[in-house]
């Protein structure tokens, strides 16, 4: 009788495990792996200017723009201010910079973030670089008007000056606005300052940052 119960039972029911947490971060391994590698081949002096960010960063002729300077360019492209922080440690600190000229936040709201989290992710990556190098200046370039995302230039501005107001009380931080000159007499974006997507920027685009970035950094 025993015997034929347990023929008759159910199989038992197996329980999957719990799916494994994805990490945000894996995704820009090799992007950073490849960082690490050019950094390693010609290690930066301490004191140097880095660029970090998101893809106008790393579109950025940096050497042709700031010629014989000796500025380096450790962005990478579709990040958020938070990819930024956590590869600081490995990208930005070991090489204790002088400052640090950053975008990011761009697509922090083009994905749907809110101009609260932009500004409180831009302050816990200045707590992160500035860590063991106190002294080192950031300067934080506005998140630009575009055509492509014109339709969040509400919550770009918000999140700008959010940003300011924090840059304006911490010594070494520099709100770097370009808004202004990337809009025509319209108020609206200047196309010419963009390629054919509407959101990355033209040459013209980085005649403009360049001139203001040099400005921020002779402050």
């Amino acid at each position: 009788m025993f015997t034929l119960l347990l023929l008759l039972a159910p199989p038992p029911v197996e329980i999957a495990p719990p799916p494994r947490p994805v990490d945000p971060f894996a995704k820009w391994e090799k992007n950073i792996a490849s960082i690490e590698k050019r950094l390693t081949a010609n290690p930066p002096k301490p004191g140097g200017v880095f660029f970090v960010g998101s893809s106008s960063i790393v579109k950025w002729e940096v050497e042709k723009s700031f010629p014989g300077a000796g500025y380096i360019n450790v962005g990478f492209g579709g990040s958020v201010v938070a990819d930024s922080t956590h590869f600081a440690p490995r990208i930005l600190t070991p090489h204790k910079p002088g400052t640090v000229v950053f975008y990011a936040g761009d697509n922090d709201i083009g994905r749907g973030d809110k101009p609260e989290q932009v500004a409180d992710n831009f302050k816990a990556f200045v707590t992160v670089v500035r860590k063991d190098n106190p002294s080192c200046r950031v300067l934080f370039i506005a998140v630009k008007p575009s055509i492509a995302r014109w339709k969040m230039f509400d919550k770009q501005t918000k999140a700008n000056a959010l940003v300011k107001a924090f840059c304006e009380k911490e010594k070494g931080l520099v709100y770097v606005d370009v808004v202004p000159v990337m809009l025509g007499a319209d108020g609206t974006p200047i196309p010419e300052l963009f390629v054919k997507d509407g959101l990355h920027m033209a040459p013209k685009g980085y005649e403009l940052w360049t001139a203001e970035v040099k400005k921020a950094l002779a402050k």
